[in-house]
């Protein structure tokens, strides 16, 4: 069995002729959108780095890419800032398949849909940091142009790819994480439960030996508390399973603060948009909620890292499920506008929104 729903299947773009650029850079085969439409007096240029969804490729990501750059475009402002989109396959994805069974989940016949999947979307987001490095020799030769800064946009694996870009990679500066998630533990241990996994069942309580077993085994819980944004930040994965509000660090305890904010300076300065449908059942919302409540309050202005100046916003849409509709294209592009913005005005303390729309 091979599921073959994409969350861009409720997003169709409007007609562009945006152009569109292949390049190729250390084996990665990438689109460039919007090169072309460059205005003479632009100097630098922001990146948005566009990451897709599991089982699609680069060529899905088109539409997105010709809506956001051709607004940006179109939008009275300031031009000595252009705006480029660049998409590229994700690992084990259309020009870089190796083998498909692994771009399946449990329920779909993957006995390691753990492993795989998290060793994809984590290695796609370390190829976005490779691919900054090389772009501007490919694009701008002569340095006609200076690439000031990066944006980054994921669409479900590339939503969980997103999130490890902006924890991971300083250059990456704004974000929007479209049906993804920043917690791999809880997420994997909910869908494991609705899987019946063996690993699952037989146990008692169900799910007690979970992780450690075959299907998510004690070496890739190393490797998540590494790189995982709730697991690293937070270093809840010490055998007490899955995220919860009562396993986080308390907020009031000097101790742990002093222990955290080393970790989650990686965010200072960042802006972090997060799209989810209400009756998303493939990454609910619950799954993140843990990690993005701790989150608001503590970068909130009155929050104990309100001075880390971070910008985040969890919106949830009514009737969308594990989608990516005409409405959160309309708050992309409106973050996508105030991320260029706040270029040239920073703010000197967090800020946090959180709606149902």
């Amino acid at each position: 069995m091979v599921s073959s729903i994409s969350p861009l299947n409720t997003y169709k773009a409007p007609a562009s002729t945006l152009s569109q650029k292949p390049v190729h850079i250390a084996g990665i085969l990438t689109t460039v959108f919007g090169l072309d439409e460059l205005p003479d007096g632009t100097s630098e240029v922001v990146v948005l780095w566009l990451m897709h969804p599991r089982l699609d490729t680069k060529e899905d990501m088109a539409g997105v890419a010709t809506t956001i750059v051709d607004h940006w475009n179109r939008t009275p402002a300031n031009k000595r800032r252009g705006l480029i989109a660049v998409a590229f396959d994700a690992r084990n994805h259309g020009t870089r398949l190796v083998d498909a069974l692994s771009n399946e989940t449990w329920r779909t016949g993957n006995e390691k849909h753990a492993q795989d999947m998290f060793s994809v979307y984590t290695s796609t987001a370390r190829d976005v940091s490779l691919l900054i490095d090389y772009l501007p020799g490919y694009i701008f030769p002569t340095a006609e142009r200076t690439i000031s800064t990066h944006f980054v946009l994921g669409v479900s694996l590339g939503g969980h790819a997103a999130w490890n870009c902006l924890v991971h990679e300083p250059r990456i500066t704004a974000g929007v994480v479209v049906v993804g998630m920043p917690d791999y533990v809880n997420l994997m241990t909910d869908r494991a439960r609705l899987s019946k996994l063996s690993s699952w069942t037989k146990s008692d309580p169900p799910g007690a030996n979970f992780l450690g077993s075959q299907h998510f085994p004690a070496s890739l819980l190393e490797t998540v508390s590494k790189y995982d944004p709730a697991a690293f930040l937070f270093g809840n994965l010490a055998g007490n399973g899955p995220t919860k509000a009562a396993s986080l660090p308390d907020p009031s305890s000097p101790a742990e603060k002093e222990q955290i904010r080393p970790r989650l300076n990686q965010l200072r300065g960042k802006r972090i948009l997060t799209l989810s449908g209400i009756a998303d059942k493939l990454v609910p919302h619950r799954t993140s909620d843990p990690f993005l409540s701790w989150l608001k309050r503590a970068v909130a202005p009155d929050g104990w890292f309100g001075d880390g100046c971070v910008h985040l916003e969890d919106l949830r849409f009514e009737g969308a499920a594990h989608d990516f509709t005409p409405t959160m294209m309309n708050e992309v592009l409106r973050f996508v506008d105030e991320s260029m913005s706040a270029l040239d005005a920073p703010t000197n303390a967090g800020t946090v929104r959180e709606a149902k729309i």
